[in-house]
């Protein structure tokens, strides 16, 4: 005669029962694009997280919260810079902040593309080779030379002849006025009156060439941030609700989420991350550690952190939530 089980091992179900059931999308028929991201929903794991993620940036929309996009540089380093430039094109964010890689890549893109590469090379054979890599992507260094020459010639002494110290946000409205590339998120973004904030611009090739000519050309040239930091609390001090969508880490993620502490906190956010929480790092923190800090307003449902690498969800994301 078999015993009946303890009672610890298995447990009455109760109000779990009531949830909806564990289904994907059974891809019987034609694809139908848009219902297999609703299939998201109860598919389980980050699928769900990104279901999430485009219903919140879709609330974002119907509340009309000024929308923040914070992306570091190697969104523009991939092919989601035409991603990036689409949102701006349409005047689907308000307010961009990003470093200074994008600044500088996206003005190279302009008139000299990356290339496809692989993981696995000689690295040192690259560097006699005047190759640069980023991941799988290929950056020929006469690109960097090509980018000196356009700053040093065309663009800083324009932008440095009324003003000395300019900002961030002036630097990229205006080399954006320069710029032809429909791909340019500085281009469109200049078009349309959406602020780029760059706190950190010294930080990549920019820096280097600034560097250059105030040693060689114009000893008084400067670059000043502190306006710009008061301009972006502003931004949402004016907000009646604020959104973010914060992909990856960094600088950009923490202007977004400091400024709106003043505001006493964002209304919503969604994370798209591969950082990991365990090290304390602001770049793995979650949108919970966030509410600690007042950065983001305590409510059910106002953010979602989808965990996987950009080039993967961002497009999705998008699709879902902007092109539904």
């Amino acid at each position: 005669m078999t015993e009946d089980p303890p009672e610890d091992i298995y447990k009455q179900s109760e109000q779990v029962n009531k949830r909806e059931d564990i289904e994907g999308y059974s891809f019987r028929g034609e694809l139908d694009f848009n219902k297999m991201l609703e299939k998201y929903k109860t598919t389980g794991f980050q699928a769900s997280e990104l279901y999430e993620a485009i219903e919140l940036i879709k609330e974002m929309q119907k509340e009309e919260a000024k929308i923040y996009l914070t992306f570091t540089s190697n969104i523009i380093s991939s092919g989601l810079r035409e991603a990036v430039a689409f949102l701006a094109r349409e005047e689907l964010v308000d307010v961009m902040i990003t470093t200074s890689g994008s600044v500088t890549e996206d003005i190279i893109k302009t008139k000299k593309p990356f290339k496809k590469g692989e993981w696995e090379v000689d690295e040192a054979e690259m560097r006699e080779r005047g190759v640069n890599r980023l991941g799988n992507i290929f950056v020929p260094s006469d690109r960097y030379i090509w980018l000196e020459d356009f700053l040093r010639e065309d663009f800083f002494p324009e932008f440095f002849e009324e003003e000395k110290i300019r900002t961030p946000t002036e630097f990229s409205e205006e080399v954006g006025e320069m710029l032809e590339d429909e791909d340019s998120f500085l281009k469109h973004a200049s078009k349309n009156d959406i602020p780029i904030f760059c706190p950190a611009l010294i930080d990549a090739e920019v820096g280097n060439f600034l560097y250059y000519y105030r040693k060689e050309e114009d000893k008084d040239v400067g670059i000043e941030i502190l306006e710009d930091y008061d301009r972006l609390i502003q931004e949402g001090l004016d907000a009646e609700k604020t959104g973010l969508i914060v992909v990856g880490g960094g600088v950009p993620k923490h202007q977004a989420i400091m400024t709106n502490l003043f505001r006493g906190g964002a209304d919503y956010a969604v994370y798209i991350s591969t950082g990991m929480e365990g090290d304390g790092s602001l770049s793995g923190a979650p949108p919970e550690e966030a509410v600690s800090w007042g950065k983001i307003k305590e409510k059910s449902k106002n953010y979602a952190e989808v965990e996987a690498e950009a080039t993967l969800v961002l497009p999705l994301i998008i699709a879902g939530a902007f092109k539904d």
